[in-house]
């Protein structure tokens, strides 16, 4: 079993016992979502721990995407919420990259696909240079913010 997923479990008991009904109910949302992963597809399967970050960060983005639309529609109670299940599932991914840690990513993918191809890359090979910073960075970079920095190291 997943190590995050057996830490996500002892923090449910341990939420629940404190009768914290936030958490509580975020972690119950958060392992609902872990199950159905492994449950979809043609076989059950176990998920890995990094097959269980993918499914924090898709489950923590769509609380930030909520807590957005929801403040865009005068509904802060409801962005407040959003925003505070957001930081809970945010407790079980690795620390997001900052600035200078981002661009040195890009710079080394880049560096990387110069030397496979043998030239300078250009905005065609924009894909093989995400593939490349995707692989470093490893859940730490949202795909957006890592995909600007790419755009922009090519310009």
């Amino acid at each position: 079993m997943s190590t995050i997923k057996e830490q996500i479990r002892a923090d449910l008991t341990t939420a629940m016992k404190a009768k914290d009904t936030l958490v509580t109910g975020t972690l119950r949302m958060v392992l609902a979502a872990i199950g159905a992963e492994e449950v979809s597809g043609k076989a059950a399967r176990e998920l890995t721990d990094d097959d269980v970050l993918k499914v924090l960060a898709r489950e923590s983005k769509k609380r930030a995407e909520s807590a957005s639309i929801f403040a865009e529609n005068d509904r802060e109670e409801l962005a407040a919420k959003e925003r505070a299940e957001g930081e809970i599932i945010a407790r079980y991914l690795p620390s997001q990259l900052d600035d200078a840690e981002l661009a040195a990513v890009v710079d080394q993918a880049y560096a990387a696909v110069a030397e496979q191809t043998g030239d300078a890359p250009t905005m065609k090979q924009m894909g093989q240079i995400m593939g490349q910073a995707t692989a470093l960075a490893a859940g730490r970079a949202d795909g957006k913010r890592l995909s600007a920095a790419v755009r922009a190291r090519l310009q």
